[in-house]
């Protein structure tokens, strides 16, 4: 079985850069803004019967579109999920439509999910660890990413999140010796409000685990994690069943 060793060179050859935060915030917020573009594209695409987007209809399964974009040699495909969630708010969803929730329902052995930095007030620095006990793809992994949470002039909500260069991220965070540093190429939601108090939920992962895994097998759960649109409906809606202290009822 053929495998795809998409690790970095060995961790002591890995440098590490000490910058300000001010250079870091203009850094992200440059490298978030072909980020938001592209999710901005993929949740317009298709909707005419666009087929030369570069996305293809994989399946539609309990109301959810997967997709998958190929990429080119040597790199992992991006996919797409699609829900038009009725009678639930843009306001409902865009509480769970975070990086640290995301992940959450990646895998249950999600041991650390922190804000490391925030930048600015929509700009943050995440760190996601997994531990022993998670599925091949996150064992013993962690994700350095930054996570930009823009509203567009109609309401739009877009969250780009992405990985930090190495040599950012190795600054910031030091590896630990145990773990593998993965890369989180391109994810991100995009929850678009509706007339009738529904929205159109996109969300688009491409992640690169690192380590020695089959890439069509990573290829494989990544067209999973797109599912996790319905989970987090779900905590949404449990969310927002809890009243609050000063509801009446």
């Amino acid at each position: 079985m053929p495998t795809v060793n998409s690790s970095s060179p060995a961790p002591c050859s890995t440098r590490s850069w000490s910058i300000s935060d001010d250079s870091l915030r203009r850094f992200v917020f440059f490298a978030s803004e072909s980020c938001i573009q592209d999710l901005l594209s993929a949740s317009d695409s298709n909707r005419a019967g666009n087929g030369n987007d570069g996305w293809k209809v994989l399946a539609f399964e309990d109301g959810v579109e997967i997709s998958k974009r190929r990429s080119g040699s040597g790199s992992f495909h991006a996919f797409r999920s699609r829900w038009l969630l009725k009678s639930v708010s843009t306001e409902q969803f865009i509480t769970v439509a975070n990086a640290i929730d995301a992940a959450k329902q990646w895998d249950s052995d999600l041991v650390e999910a922190r804000y490391i930095k925030d930048l600015d007030e929509n700009l943050s620095i995440i760190r996601l660890r997994f531990g022993e006990s998670a599925k091949p793809v996150f064992r013993n992994r962690e994700f350095i990413v930054y996570e930009r949470r823009e509203t567009m002039d109609d309401g739009t909500l877009v969250v780009a999140v992405a990985s930090l260069p190495k040599e950012i991220a190795a600054g910031l965070q030091p590896k630990q010796n145990n773990s593998i540093r993965g890369l989180l190429l391109q994810s991100g939601w995009v929850v678009e409000k509706l007339d009738d108090d529904s929205c159109m939920v996109t969300y688009v992962v491409q992640m690169d685990p690192a380590g020695w895994l089959p890439k069509f097998f990573v290829n494989r759960f990544n067209t999973k994690l797109v599912m996790i649109i319905e989970d987090l409906w779900k905590q949404a809606q449990a969310c927002s069943a809890i009243p609050s202290i000063t509801d009446p009822s």
